[in-house]
């Protein structure tokens, strides 16, 4: 089956790219190094020719609010009028578990607006929500850092290894689509200081966590449940302190 990835060389594109090639597929992995531009169009269509299935996991190279939503909406619109010309049988996009609680959020507003296309267009779809990544803590970190203090609300997260969502992906990907949503979320529901904090700790980084409800994730006050999964989501098996110990060897 040929399949193309649009973000194939990002974090989660290469590991998916990987997987289906292992399982014997015809893989491709499109982005602009490889000539495949979904903002401008260029090789979109030469890419889908004889695709079976196009896989959505770009991301946008800047989170300004209005450049974010630009970005996923053009993106889109390109892509799945290019996948109807070509009989594309099935389009598989990532998306943010809870992305539609916290419309404050630019980036979650933006990834709403992708869904609303994907929803609207006559491919048919599977959309993949995933909670937030273990990779991704640090720069949670960064966000919410104001010198040597973290400001962080004391709401859930429930968060996830890259493989795990990978894995899910992959098997979304290879499976018929069900014009609908699936979630995927890691084992664990961890309040997101506390998270912050052991990730903190495990890296011997001296910034001081300060819990604050009022606190804003990239741009949204959070309830205590905004970013967890619902009772049917896919849960994967990787706990964060199995990846801690193995990604930060020194503790």
């Amino acid at each position: 089956m040929k399949i193309v990835v649009i973000g194939g060389s990002g974090l989660i594109g290469k590991k998916l790219v990987k997987q289906l090639r292992e399982r014997d597929h015809q893989v491709v992995a499109a982005s602009p190094s490889t000539g495949v531009n979904t903002i401008t169009g260029e090789g979109v269509a030469q890419a889908l020719v004889g695709a079976q299935v196009v896989v959505d996991v770009a991301n946008a190279p800047v989170w300004e609010d209005k450049a974010v939503l630009e970005f996923f909406e053009t993106s889109s619109r390109h892509l799945l009028a290019a996948e109807a010309t070509a009989g594309v049988g099935h389009h598989v996009a990532l998306s943010v578990v809870g992305a539609d609680r916290l419309p404050q959020s630019g980036y979650l507003h933006a990834k709403v607006a992708q869904e609303y296309l994907i929803k609207a267009s006559q491919v048919p779809y599977t959309i993949l929500r995933a909670t937030q990544f273990f990779e991704f803590v640090g720069g949670i970190a960064q966000e919410a850092s104001d010198g040597q203090m973290v400001r962080l609300s004391p709401a859930f997260l429930q968060p996830i290894l890259s493989d795990d969502v990978v894995a899910a992906l992959a098997d979304v990907t290879l499976g018929a689509p069900i014009n609908g949503t699936l979630e995927v979320a890691g084992p664990e529901q961890i309040r997101l200081d506390e998270l912050i904090r052991r990730f903190l700790s495990a890296k011997k980084d001296t910034r001081e966590v300060i819990t604050d409800v009022n606190a804003r994730y990239f741009g949204a006050v959070l309830s205590d449940h905004s970013l967890t999964a619902g009772k049917n989501a896919r849960i994967a098996p990787t706990r964060f302190e199995d990846w801690l110990s193995r990604s930060l060897p020194q503790r």
